[in-house]
This record gives structure tokens, sequence and C-alpha cells, in this order.
């Protein structure tokens, strides 16, 4: 199965790191130097993520954002 999340990312002074959250999945965070490292990096930790929920015998969310929305946000594609 592929899901689809949204991503947010921002650019932390404080840590000097661009950081990616996947809000629909709580405590799912990565970080990177630049913004793409960042969302290779959230792209590795959802995928972690599903596997522990998976392990464990917890729902994994589906994700809230449908694939035709007029807004494009960006998304990982996790398989």
């Amino acid at each position: 199965m592929m899901y689809q999340y949204a991503l947010v990312i921002w650019y932390s002074k404080e840590d000097e790191a661009y950081l990616v959250e996947a809000p629909e999945l709580p405590g799912c965070m990565a970080d990177g130097e630049t913004p793409e490292e960042a969302v290779q990096a959230a792209q590795t930790a959802i995928r972690l993520w599903i596997e522990a929920a998976r392990k464990l015998g917890r729902p994994v969310p589906q994700p809230a954002l449908r694939r035709d929305a007029a807004l494009k946000p960006l998304l990982a594609e996790i398989a």
C-alpha cells in the first residue's frame, strides 16, 4: 500500500537545520542540513513509524489529504 502524507518543513535557527514533521503521525519528525536532506530523512522516519505501528498492532492513520486536492503540498510517498 502506498501512503502520501503531508509534510510540514521549516528552518530552525536554534538547531541550524531544516525540520520536517508528518503531523498525521504523532511524534514523526526528522531534520537535515538542506530541505532535500530533511525530506529524505522524513521519508525514512515515516516508513519506520509505520513499521513500528504495524509490529505493535496499532492502526496506521490514512493520509487526510486527497490526491486530487487543488493545493499541492509537499507529499512524502511511502510504500
